[in-house]
Order: structure tokens, then C-alpha cells, then sequence
């Protein structure tokens, strides 16, 4: 079938902090250069900001190049940090408070800021407009358009108006848009459906370690004046991950924005091994810590999300261009986890590649080349040098766990400034790291109280999240008959624990037999069940556009 097109210079798939800057550094070059570029974004959620979420500690190093006067323009920088607290946890009620000297450097927080990250996409989607950037929020990026030499030519939205067994909705269909640009940059975040597409297809990640992930379960409070401190940033360790029969790694946040807000969230690292282990409920009983319980206790939750993040950082970056194209941000793993920041980094790496294919395109340049100087200047930037300093942060957790890879990374980042002589490294996929069922210990989560602790469908509600629900299911499973064949006896079917927004489900029959039953309109896009499930059974796609999270200023 003919689909219609459109042509630009330059197609960016995703409007986060990565696509963004790359837009609105395309037109500042444009320009200075008295160039021409058209540069088209497009968004997966039902409005830029609408899919975000971040902690989030914002390092303003980029910003402050991409737009020197971001404070006179107005960006949502407002709460500068006054304080880092950190604590290691030992039980449900213990726990000390870390002395800064003790405190790996990466981890300190002068000189940045609390925000929204949602909320700085918005003011950046509105700075790229205003310099002449076309985004098109609602439009989800399928496939990448490739021609007959592996080049790439653009992208191919999806079809709208299709029914859950993939056929046209009379009245209702339109097929999907052909975006051809000269060059596509694509900044899907962590685990974009597409990029991973492209790492298999051009082989990026032959010569990168295996790439690690996090899931990060996040939520807003509205808190007691009395009890909120504008700028205290919190971070803890050790429970209720790192404790006898649930070793898993993590830690969690607490930071205090404007208006007597609190964020408060819990990443846990996903190469834990106890198939048993619910993310969502350690998270839900982590809030019961006097640490934590503080702040929360007499206020309201009024906001709740999840979304994974890529930690494996330096040492797992895939080969970021190829023929007609680049990776950047989370699509690349730019995130920094020994800061646990990866805003800065992925706007940086945005900038960089939008440098090159303007410089690309003022050379004469047709597209279809590989943008080399991305590349080279990537190497030569401190977004490299950041990334280098941090390459033994993540494995030295893996290889050592919580005490002594934190010994570890203290001696690392605070006496050889990263840059001891050699670099560890870990090659175990995440999926990998699950015990059977049978050689692990059961973890009984206790019941939500419904003042600090909550179940996933009330949590899921908070999030917005909808989908149109005739379409085709997007958790796609290459064997349907797997989860129950294969996961259920071997890890008692783990997505049904893994998943923060309640998505599977094993179901008893009447017969007594067993289904596996996939929830889609529950869905809130943290891709952990692509990375997590251990056949690699489950594929994440593209829903149609505007669906999943509506998330206000996550």
C-alpha cells in the first residue's frame, strides 16, 4: 500500500530531554550558519512530557550550553538542592546516616537542582518551536524506514484505527505516514522498541558489554508544611533489597521540590536473581521506614509511575551511527548510574549528534552516510570523560554486591577520580541472573495499608494511563504458549511479579489449568518485561499513539 510521506532534513523520534536538545541545537546551527534545516520530532505520548519520568536531580552542564539564558527564559529550574542525606538501611527500622566524607563524590548534589523532568520537556518543546522545530506529539514511531541498500531513510509511524486482531475499524482507519528525512535521530529513552531493532539489525553491540538496566517506581506526594524542606535531597541503601533471601541491589530517593511536594521512588537494579522479588512491593514497604515514613505520614499520594533505566553505562554503549542515522541518549545508555542522573548526559549527547549532521548537511552532504564526527566528538567530550570515570561503578556492585563494590566505588570516585588503571566489567544479561523457582526463598509482601502503601491497580490509576482498548496487543510474545509451559514451573512465572502496573497474569481455569493472561491496557511503557523476562519471550512495540501514561509533571 502507498502511504503518504513527508520530507524533512532531519526526523527525531522521541521529544525527552535527548531529542529535544538535538532539535533545538539543529536550529541554533541552522541559525548561525544562515541554513535552512526542517526538523520534525515525534512523540509517542498524547503530549511532549506526557510519557517522562525521572527523579529527579538535575546537573544544569548541558542546559547551560544549550541555552545560556535558560533562567531568563524561564526554565523550570526551582528548587535548587540544599542538603544530601544519605542513610544505609539495615532493617525494616534501622539504619545510620553516612557521613559525607564517606560518600562516593559522584553522589554529591551542590550546584543542582529538583525538578520535573516532564516539565523541562515542555519548556524545551516550547524553545524548539519557537526556533522552528515541528513536533508532532500522539504519532508513534513503528519501524525504521529502510531502503534496499540498509540504509535509513526516515521512520514509519504507526497505522491508527486497527482492531485487536489487526484489522482495519471501518470508518476509523488511517495507515501510518512515511517520515523520510536525510538523517533520523532516534532518542526513544531506555529500551527504545526501535533501537533495539537497530542494534540487532547493524550488529551495534558486537564489541559492547551486555547492556543493565534498573526499574525505577516513583511516585508524588502533597506533604505537612511542617514536615517539608525545599532542597533536602534523601538517598538510602541496603533494606529492603539487600537483606538475607532478597539480595538484590538498589536504592532509593527522596527529594523535596516546591509547594510541599515530595518525590519519592526506589530503583532496583534487574539483575536480581530471586524470581519472587515484586519491585513494586519492596517499594511499597520501603516507604514504612521511620527514614521515610517522616516525610510521608499525614500526607497525600497524587501521582504514580514507573519506567526503566539503562545503568550499564561506558563499558555497554552500542556503536552509535550507521548508515542514515544515530543513537542518542537512553536509546544509546548515557546515563550516568554512579551519579544516577542521565538528563545531562543524554542532552549532551543530543547536542553532539546534532552538531554533526548539521555540519553534514552544510557540507552538501545528501544523507545515507554514517555520521563519523559524532562519533569523534562524542570521544572528545566531557560527556566521554564522565562516562569513562564512572565505567567500574556498576560492575564493581555486580562482582561485589552493596558493601564492599560501595567500598569499592568510594576508593574509586573519591581517591583515583575513576580513573584507576583497569576496567571491570560484566557480560551477564540481567535475564540471565534469575535462580529457579525451587533454589530461592519466598518473599511475603505484607497487605498495602492504604496511607503509605498501596496495591498496582490504585497506583496505575494515579498514573493515567489508557490505551484504546480493540487494538492490537503490543506485548508481543513470541511463544504464547512459553509462560505457562516453560516460566511458570521452572520461575513460577516472575512477570506476574516484575511488572509494576499489574499487566500479567496467570489465571486458574476452571478445568484446574493455567492461562496467562496480558492486561495491555494497564500499561505504563517502563519496558521491564522486554528486559526482564527470562526467555526473552515478551517484545515491546509501539501502541498506537497517545496511549499509555498521562503523566503531569513526573
Amino acid at each position: 500500500m502507498e502511504r503518504e510521506y513527508m520530507e524533512f532534513d532531519v526526523v527525531i523520534v522521541g521529544a525527552g530531554p535527548a531529542g529535544l536538545s538535538a532539535a533545538c541545537r539543529l536550529k541554533q546551527n541552522a541559525a548561525q550558519a544562515g541554513q535552512e534545516i526542517s526538523v520534525c520530532v515525534v512523540e509517542k505520548g498524547s503530549e511532549v512530557g506526557a510519557h517522562i519520568l525521572s527523579g529527579a536531580v538535575f546537573e544544569p552542564r548541558a542546559l547551560e550550553e544549550l541555552f545560556p539564558d535558560w533562567k531568563a527564559l524561564g526554565a523550570p529550574l526551582n528548587t535548587p538542592v540544599t542538603r544530601d542525606d544519605i542513610y544505609m538501611l539495615t532493617s525494616a527500622t534501622g539504619g545510620k546516616k553516612l557521613p559525607g566524607l564517606l560518600v562516593p563524590k559522584t553522589m554529591h548534589n551542590e550546584g543542582n537542582y529538583i525538578i520535573s523532568l516532564g516539565n523541562l520537556c515542555r519548556w524545551l518543546a516550547q524553545q524548539a518551536e519557537g526556533l522552528g522545530v515541528e513536533i508532532y506529539p500522539g504519532f508513534a514511531a513503528q519501524e525504521a524506514l529502510i531502503d534496499e541498500n540498509g540504509v535509513v531513510r526516515g521512520i514509519i509511524t504507526g497505522d491508527l484505527g486497527v482492531d485487536r486482531e489487526g484489522n482495519p475499524k471501518d470508518g476509523m482507519y488511517t495507515p501510518g505516514m512515511e517520515l523520510r528525512a536525510k538523517y533520523t535521530l532516534f532518542a526513544e529513552g531506555c529500551r527504545g522498541h526501535i533501537g533495539k531493532q537497530l542494534i540487532k539489525r547493524y550488529n551495534l553491540d558486537s564489541e559492547a558489554d551486555a547492556q543493565h538496566y534498573g526499574i525505577g517506581i516513583k511516585e508524588i506526594w502533597d506533604i505537612d508544611p511542617a514536615k517539608h524542606e525545599p532542597g533536602l535531597v534523601v538517598h538510602t541503601a541496603g533494606w529492603p533489597l539487600d537483606v538475607t533471601g532478597n539480595s538484590a541491589l538498589g536504592g532509593s530517593f527522596l527529594y523535596h521540590l516546591e509547594n510541599n511536594q515530595v518525590v519519592v521512588g526506589l530503583i532496583v537494579d534487574l539483575a536480581y536473581s530471586n524470581p519472587y522479588l515484586s519491585p513494586f512491593d519492596e517499594f511499597q514497604r520501603y516507604k514504612h521506614h521511620p527514614v521515610v515514613a517522616q516525610y510521608l505520614e499525614g500526607g497525600k499520594r497524587v501521582a504514580y509511575g514507573a519506567r526503566a533505566i539503562c545503568k550499564g553505562g561506558l563499558n555497554s554503549l552500542p556503536k552509535m551511527v550507521f548508515a542514515g542515522g544515530a543513537l542518542i541518549g537512553c536509546d544509546l545508555g548515557t546515563l550516568n548510574f554512579a551519579k544516577i542522573k542521565g538528563s545531562h548526559t543524554a542532552m549532551k549527547s543530543g547536542m553532539l549528534a546534532a552538531d554533526a549532521v548539521a555540519e553534514a548537511l552544510a557540507a552538501g552532504r545528501e544523507g545515507g552516510d554514517t555520521l563519523d564526527n559524532y562519533v569523534e566528538s562524542f570521544k572528545a567530550s566531557w560527556l566521554y570523560d564522565e562516562l569513562f570515570r564512572s565505567r567500574n561503578f556498576g560492575p564493581a556492585m555486580h562482582k561485589w554486591g552493596a558493601l564492599v563494590g560501595g567500598a569499592f566505588n568510594y576508593i574509586d570516585q573519591n581517591w583515583f577520580g575513576g580513573k584507576m588503571p583497569f576496567t571491570l566489567h560484566d557480560n551477564k544479561p540481567d535475564y540471565a541472573c534469575l535462580k529457579p523457582a525451587a533454589e530461592s526463598q519466598k518473599i511475603e509482601y505484607p497487605k498495602p495499608d492504604g496511607k503509605l502503601s498501596f496495591d498496582k491497580l490504585s497506583s496505575v490509576f494515579l498514573s493515567n494511563t489508557n490505551h484504546e482498548e480493540d487494538q492490537p496487543v503490543h506485548l508481543k510474545l513470541a511463544d504464547p504458549n512459553l509462560p505457562i509451559e516453560q516460566n511458570l514451573p521452572k520461575y513460577d512465572e516472575p512477570a506476574q511479579r516484575y511488572c509494576p502496573a499489574g499487566v500479567y497474569e496467570v489465571i486458574s481455569n476452571d478445568d484446574g489449568s493455567k492461562r496467562f493472561q496480558i492486561n495491555a491496557q494497564n500499561c505504563v511503557h517502563c519496558k521491564t518485561c522486554d528486559i526482564k523476562d527470562p526467555a526473552q519471550n515478551i517484545t515491546w512495540v509501539a501502541p498506537e499513539g497517545a496511549g499509555g501514561p498521562n503523566y503531569p509533571n513526573m
